[in-house]
């Protein structure tokens, strides 16, 4: 890896959105157009607000304006909205919010039933955008229609299971939507099988692409973070491996 510096890699994969509640302090900053700031708020581990991440103005944080539940992803959508990606059954659910339209409500419409549901995300406002994209899609590329409130994203990166036939078959695969185009590329992860890893104990919580040698990159919970080789599907080297 001596022409990719592994402390650019580490650094950028520090700063890589994972999910809810555990890679909270990832989250992207919220600023709205009209220039409401926002803060996310994690509610521990216990109680009835256990696991939640919640959204609210910073001068507010008792107002909640968003609920995320369990394996939610918020991103970015240019110029000033927030996306959610999250898994909803046998599919990828993304959820577009204007921050200026979200309403306030309060914690007890959540408390207790939401953090054991499998509802992903509360709002009081409706989401701007939101559709489904399927798992379990062959390898390769694909067409989907994508939301005008969603196009500005160029590219978005989603770890995901998949559908192994075999312990040697690949169990993880990297969606990567390149929401701008309208096109989806799957990529199975063909290190990543039951023969040699702990599937479900061990999965890939976050990738991203490194800008400059345009490889991706990113973690596999206890075992290490890597650098996929140009084809996306192999691991050619480890960054750091888990102690």
């Amino acid at each position: 890896m001596s022409e990719i510096s592994t402390s650019r890699l580490r650094d950028a994969l520090a700063r890589t959105i994972g999910p809810t509640p555990w890679y909270w302090k990832t989250f992207p900053r919220v600023e709205s157009a009209s220039g409401q700031r926002f803060a996310w708020t994690h509610h521990g581990s216990e109680g009835p607000l256990g696991y939640v991440i919640s959204l609210a103005l910073l001068q507010e944080p008792d107002k909640p304006r968003l609920a995320l539940n369990t394996y939610c992803r918020p991103f970015f959508v240019p110029p000033s909205h927030l996306g959610i990606w999250c898994p909803e059954g046998r599919s990828i659910r993304f959820a577009c919010f204007d921050p200026d339209q979200l309403k306030a409500f309060d914690f007890a419409e959540i408390a207790g039933w939401f953090k054991q549901s499998s509802e992903r995300i509360y709002a009081a406002t409706a989401p701007s955008a939101d559709f489904e994209v399927p798992l379990g899609l062959d390898p390769g590329m694909h067409k989907f229609e994508v939301p005008a409130q969603l196009r500005s994203v160029d590219e978005l990166i989603i770890p995901t299971s998949y559908p192994a036939k075999g312990n040697h078959d690949p169990a993880f695969a990297l969606y990567v939507f390149y929401l701008q185009a309208g096109l989806l590329e799957v990529l199975p992860q063909k290190w990543f099988t039951a023969s040699q890893y702990h599937v479900g104990k061990q999965w890939i919580p976050r990738a991203d692409r490194d800008p400059e040698s345009h490889r991706i990159f990113g973690e596999c919970f206890g075992v290490g973070s890597f650098l996929l080789e140009e084809d996306g599907c192999r691991i050619d080297q480890w960054i750091e491996r888990s102690t």
